[in-house]
């Protein structure tokens, strides 16, 4: 049972650390997105612990939620802020383009496209 704890805890710390890291970059506190080995190293496991305890825990790789916390955060920015897509992107640490590709596979549509429609303005 001490392992399953272990399991939840070392999740839960992963999951947080990566909200106050993708906030770091947005407020560019940190210049870019950490690899999954320096996060790691951050929470005091090793890669290959994280990686297997998160996929344990959640049933997906620790980069699934990584992308997931970026889009959610993507998309409140597209929602709530008048900051151009390019601007988002950057903040974001993508180009324009990159980001675009990155937003579409992972929502099926692309930001713009997102914007308007939860903005509800009519589409072109």
């Amino acid at each position: 049972m001490k392992a399953a704890k272990r399991g939840v805890q070392i999740t839960r710390q992963y999951l947080l650390f990566l909200d106050k890291h993708i906030d770091d970059v947005i407020q560019g506190r940190t210049m870019e997105f950490m690899e999954l080995s320096k996060i790691a190293r951050e929470i005091a496991v090793s890669p290959k612990h994280l990686c297997y305890t998160v996929q344990k825990e959640k049933g997906k790789h620790p980069g699934y939620f990584y992308n997931l916390k970026i889009i959610a955060k993507a998309k409140e920015l597209l929602i709530n802020s008048s900051l151009s897509i390019a601007k988002i992107a950057l903040l974001l640490t993508y180009d324009a383009s990159n980001f675009s590709k990155f937003f579409k596979k992972w929502t099926g549509q692309t930001p713009g496209r997102f914007r308007k429609k939860r903005l509800g303005q009519p589409q072109t």
